[in-house]
């Protein structure tokens, strides 16, 4: 699995697993086909992997993934963007297509997506 995390993205990772999860949870980020520019992201702190999902370790932040997410986010770069107009996780992906968002907002552009820090979903 190729996927690259921002050291930003790493960092709000940590804090949602931080604040959203029990102790020993992961970080969990589905990304499907649908939404606003082919695809819908929804990312949640979870305390186990559900079944099928692959579980990668970055210096202790686990991150959950299931088998769908990892093929279409093989190569892409996770990023955070924090700005006046978008706030969340941003894909850029290596065929420079952009992914859909989980909030109202389309895709940028430059092949960025960004999932609204409202898609935060608790189990």
């Amino acid at each position: 699995m190729n996927i690259t995390i921002t050291p930003r993205a790493e960092q709000f990772m940590r804090r949602i697993v931080r604040f959203g999860g029990p102790e020993g949870a992961g970080f969990r980020l589905s990304v499907s086909p649908g939404g606003c520019s082919g695809l819908s992201s929804v990312f949640s702190a979870e305390a186990a992997p559900l079944p099928g999902d692959a579980v990668f370790d970055r210096d202790g932040l686990r991150l959950f993934l299931p088998a769908e997410s990892r093929l279409l986010l093989e190569g892409a770069t996770i990023d955070f963007v924090d700005t006046m107009t978008e706030s969340g996780l941003s894909f850029i992906l290596p065929h420079g297509g952009s992914c859909g968002c989980s909030s109202a907002s389309a895709g940028a552009s430059d092949g960025r997506a960004v999932v609204d820090i409202s898609a935060i979903r608790r189990a």
